[in-house]
């Protein structure tokens, strides 16, 4: 996928570090109401962390996006007057809107070209760079970042859409999970290779993504990939076993990777398909 697949290497090699030194670093104890700039899972760990996750996803590049039409540039600001920066693809007619969380290392110019697929099945796209990443302000941060999402989930349902549609990739999923995860507030979300756990990272066991599944998970997809080195399949188990049980729909592929790593263009359109059919299902 292009300049994504550069990346690969060095994203194992910060998950590595991020088990590492979870073993030595205790994680604070905080409320999510609590200052938006703490570090829930080490006052060293989890700010390195990020760095490193913003350091290997780079800066906007006007370049990637100056071909997509349809495209405009939007800015969020937040209850702590944070502005967070993204893009829109705007549909006509839209059925209702998408917001996608991209993963840790991930910029939302590296993906709005291929999230066209989505536009052009009618939906408005909405996609952020996370705080303190590209074209957004602020700390990044567990607790900000869940923060903005559910801020920015409850403006979107502030407008007329029919539809409110989220998809979480990776870390995404975490986010979107705990920021909305138990409520009524959205219509359908796909969680791709997103770990059941992070406590195991030293994060409080609140953040765990398990913990955040409805008990009516029919609105829910979780997708994993029998390839995927980045979030393996045993570490989604225990949230793919749960939702399951719950009512959600599982896809366990014996072909996909880590989202954006699928090893042809027909495997990575192959998994937009699936997505696109939870989500748009009648």
């Amino acid at each position: 996928m292009g300049d994504w697949d550069k990346r690969i290497p060095v994203i194992k090699t910060l998950l590595s570090l991020f088990v590492l030194t979870a073993s030595t670093i205790s994680g604070a104890t905080v409320t999510p109401a609590q200052d938006a700039a703490t570090a829930v899972c080490g006052a060293i760990r989890e700010p390195f962390m990020f760095w490193l996750w913003r350091s290997t996803a780079g800066s906007p590049a006007p370049n990637r996006v100056a071909h997509v039409s349809g495209l405009g540039q939007i800015r969020f600001k937040t209850r702590d007057a944070i502005e967070l920066g993204g893009y829109k693809l705007s549909a006509i007619n839209p059925k209702g809107y998408l917001l996608v969380a991209q993963g840790n290392a991930m910029l939302a110019d590296h993906l709005v070209a291929d999230l066209q697929t989505f536009r052009d099945l009618g939906l408005d796209v909405y996609i952020f760079d996370y705080r303190g990443y590209g074209m957004s302000k602020g700390k990044s941060r567990l607790v900000a970042i869940t923060a903005d999402y559910a801020e920015i989930i409850s403006h979107l349902n502030t407008q007329t859409y029919a539809k409110r549609f989220l998809y979480g990739i990776s870390m995404g999923g975490i986010i979107l999970l705990n920021a909305v995860g138990q409520s009524e507030n959205y219509t359908r979300l796909v969680v791709d290779s997103s770990p059941g756990r992070i406590s195991g990272f030293g994060c409080p066991e609140r953040y765990d993504p398990v913990g955040h599944l409805p008990e009516d998970s029919s609105r829910l997809m979780i997708i994993s990939g029998a390839q995927d080195g980045v979030v393996t399949p045993s570490q989604m188990d225990e949230l793919i076993r749960v939702a399951e049980s719950r009512g959600a729909r599982i896809l366990r592929d014996k072909e996909f990777a880590h989202p954006y790593q699928d090893a042809s263009a027909t495997t990575h359109r192959r998994r937009q398909n699936e997505v696109a059919t939870f989500l748009l299902q009648d």
